[in-house]
């Protein structure tokens, strides 16, 4: 029987061996760690019986994942839960920009910059299914909607500064702005518009749901559908060489390009060892998770009832500050994400203890200490919420390889969402899977179509896989 191995049990690392399995390929999973999942793990991080997202929290891009729809992930525990209000950023003056699933409500709600959301917006976030055919794909395949995939490449192409100029208002621009911002890049750079528009397209389509029981939900799902087909996942099993794998017909490695060269050393061709050696790093981040006895006391109501909270003001001061964090400076006042999973999922909180999920953007590599920046920062639009904190967790930026040795530096994306690797990562090649040793490929968020718990990395990872076991 053919037999492969996938180091490493992420979402894209379990959803390459899921599909392998599903086509009768002996499958073996091998995880460092104790726990499976990656950055899709969930735990009681401050001592209070809570469930906090270690990593990953909203998953727009995995409920409209079209692999793990073919999955079927509902029949092995996976349930997704929507918040009422999927996005708020507050503003100082106590306004705040809100995005919500439907693309009527979120334009009514911004007022005279309504109808521009809906002109930028509304004809990818309709056909956003039918775009995900080609988004998840790597860049050289050839489109299945090619003129759906124009239109929203005409925005997405384009530096976020420059689509925010769409908007007039300082709570339609700081919207736009924060969620760009997901790419943790410089948003006056080509393509920085990217990641923002597919999220926004993707919550008008299919909302920003987090998972039933936290993260890991999504990772147990994986694994039972993986275990259902005959696969194995071995949990503390590191792997440090290709050596130690034996000679299985297949390796996949959901590593980031640097940890795949390291492991390969001395079998990759030298053009694909330079390439993963030279692999950009982007930002890092400061993670902060919090007990908050009875929620936070947001100035702005609607914040209430977000599930995702964007605290950074308006789009020029988030714009500076993402410009700082890429060329190495910290920024006084960083751009925070805020989690409220629990407004989706109160099996999640403890009465009236709830965990509250957050990071700031920081520079590649921090080594200070954060912590004070981000309280300071949901005191500014939350005055209080220190007196109503009973427990804290703190993960350091330089603590965040240790946790997962993808994250270098604290890139909790694998890698820069810089022109050149939105488009073609972690290689310039025609298969950017394949590491040029037979029979061994790479299936991380450092592969196309980049990072997300969406499984599609590992998907199209397995696919190049079974090309090579049907030729060999």
């Amino acid at each position: 029987m053919t037999q492969a191995i996938v180091v490493g049990a992420g979402p894209n690392g379990l959803a390459a061996a899921a599909a392998l399995a599903r086509e009768d390929v002996a499958v073996t999973v091998l995880e460092a760690s104790e726990r499976i999942g990656g950055g899709a793990r969930s735990a009681d991080l401050t001592g209070d019986g809570l469930v906090h997202d270690e990593c990953s929290a909203f998953h727009p891009m995995a409920a409209g994942s079209p692999f793990f729809a073919s999955l079927g992930l509902e029949r092995h525990g996976l349930e997704w839960r929507w918040p009422e209000v999927d996005l708020a950023h507050p503003l100082d003056d106590g306004s705040a920009g809100v995005m919500v699933r439907s693309i009527d409500a979120t334009a009514e709600g911004l007022g005279s910059d309504g109808r521009a959301w809906k002109r930028v917006f509304a004809r990818a976030a309709r056909s956003f299914a039918e775009l995900g055919d080609d988004l998840y794909e790597q860049i050289t395949h050839v489109p299945r909607h090619p003129i759906k995939l124009l239109d929203f490449g005409l925005r997405a192409a384009a530096p976020a500064t420059i689509l925010a100029r769409s908007w007039r208002t300082p709570q339609a621009r700081a919207l736009f702005g924060g969620v760009a911002a997901h790419a943790l890049t410089r948003l006056d750079l080509p393509m920085s518009s990217a990641v923002g528009t597919a999220l926004i397209c993707a919550c008008h389509r299919f909302g920003w749901p987090v998972a039933a029981g936290g993260s890991q939900s999504i990772a147990d799902a994986l694994a039972s559908v993986l275990r259902q087909h005959g696969g194995t996942i071995e949990t503390r099993a590191r792997v440090t060489s290709l050596a130690d794998l034996g000679s299985p017909d297949a390796v996949l490695l959901d590593l980031a390009p640097d940890v795949a060269a390291d492991i390969c050393a001395g079998r990759l061709p030298a053009r694909v060892e330079r390439a993963y050696r030279r692999y950009r790093r982007g930002p890092g981040a400061f993670k902060v998770d919090l007990a908050v006895a009875g929620g936070i006391p947001w100035r702005n109501d609607t914040c209430k009832l977000a599930g995702t909270v964007h605290l950074g003001g308006g789009f020029e001061e988030i714009a500076e500050n993402e410009r700082d964090v890429n060329r190495g400076r910290m920024p006084q006042r960083p751009f925070v994400l805020v989690g409220q999973q629990y407004l989706a999922d109160p099996s999640r909180s403890r009465g009236d203890v709830h965990p509250v999920w957050t990071y700031a953007h920081v520079p590649n590599g921090f080594d200070g200490d954060a912590e004070r920046a981000v309280l300071d920062q949901l005191e500014r639009f939350a005055p209080g919420i220190r007196e109503r904190v009973v427990g804290t967790a703190v993960r350091a930026t330089r603590d965040l390889p240790a946790y997962n040795a993808n994250y270098s530096g604290g890139d909790i994306i694998t890698g820069a969402n810089d022109p050149w690797q939105v488009l073609i990562r972690p290689r310039l090649a025609l298969d950017p899977y394949a590491t040029g040793i037979p029979g061994v490929f790479i299936c991380s968020a450092a592969t196309p179509p980049g990072a997300g718990a969406h499984g599609m990395n590992g998907r199209n990872a397995a696919r190049s896989a079974l090309r090579h076991l049907a030729r060999a």
